[in-house]
């Protein structure tokens, strides 16, 4: 996990050499699939809202970079395409190693939005 931070830019900067860079690009694509929703820290991680409403967060660890908040039910219905990560309930574990699905996160922070919405 990276040392607590005050920023989100601090966060990244904090963050282990390797993944800033996948950090970045994940902040990228979550501010693009919900370009209303405004970012900072919580829980010692960054995170987004929307109307006041949490849409997702990410977090830096040794061996992953998760994605959390996203719910159960987006969870679900992107159940098959998840399949290769490691998941609890509305967590998504992304290997450290290995190259994010940033298509599949958009499409599922989308569908949070959607469902903030509805």
């Amino acid at each position: 996990m990276a040392p607590k931070a005050k920023t989100v830019d601090g966060y990244i900067a904090a963050a282990p050499k390797e993944q800033r860079a996948a950090l970045e690009k994940l902040r990228k694509t979550i501010k693009a699939a919900a370009p209303k929703a405004t970012e900072g820290l919580s829980y010692g991680i960054v995170g987004f809202k929307q109307g006041g409403k949490n849409v997702v967060y990410f977090g830096s660890w040794k061996a992953h970079i998760a994605l959390y908040g996203a719910g159960g039910s987006v969870i679900d219905a992107h159940k098959a395409e998840l399949k290769p990560y490691l998941q609890t309930k509305g967590t998504i574990q992304f290997p450290a190693d290995k190259p994010i699905p940033y298509a599949l996160v958009t499409r599922i922070v989308k569908a949070r939005v959607a469902e903030l919405k509805g």
